[in-house]
């Protein structure tokens, strides 16, 4: 196999992506569906869907998740750039792989306490609406932390092994 994107690990990952951008673009629509039949049904009818409110609150959590996870893995998270311009490349680099680093480091703690905090939700049994647990609405918070944590990781270790060119690595 010549390069990565023939073989297996590529079509795989590549599925993975679109299963990723698949579901999110799926809960966007849905979610927006949701908030148009809610309002229709409001104002037409003077009704609407008990649980619909509640579970559109949690799509914005999950679309939310989402996005940053396929952002993470776009490189197209929210960063602030202001030293590049003025540093040679050896610096460039060590900068992003701390930054990345730390960025890993962050999200890691973020998974710790997403599942504690899943765990205590649990443990007190509260509902959401419609008799789905809440545990089970914030579910997202530690998927998607673990998925970044993973990707900063890879991205951490692409970068100490890079042998890219300045250009290159401003693009990432």
């Amino acid at each position: 196999m010549s390069n990565f994107h023939d073989s297996i690990a590529g079509r795989l990952l590549r599925r993975v992506h679109w299963f990723e951008d698949s579901l999110l673009a799926l809960m966007l629509l849905t979610m927006i569906l949701l908030a148009v039949a809610q309002i229709f049904l409001r104002n037409i009818f003077d009704t609407g869907i008990i649980w619909g409110d509640p579970l559109i609150r949690v799509m914005v959590i999950w679309v939310a998740l989402a996005g940053a996870m396929v952002a993470g893995r776009n490189n197209a998270h929210i960063s602030i750039d202001i030293i590049s311009p003025w540093v040679n490349f050896k610096t460039l680099k060590l900068l992003r792989s701390v930054s990345t680093l730390f960025t890993a480091i962050v999200c890691g703690i973020m998974v710790y306490h997403s599942i504690d905090f899943i765990l205590l939700e649990v443990e007190d049994g509260s509902m959401a609406f419609s008799s789905i647990p809440i545990w089970v609405c914030e579910l997202i918070i530690p998927i998607a932390f673990t998925v970044l944590t993973l990707r900063f990781i890879i991205c951490f270790m692409l970068i100490l092994t890079s042998s890219a060119t300045s250009s290159d690595l401003s693009k990432e």
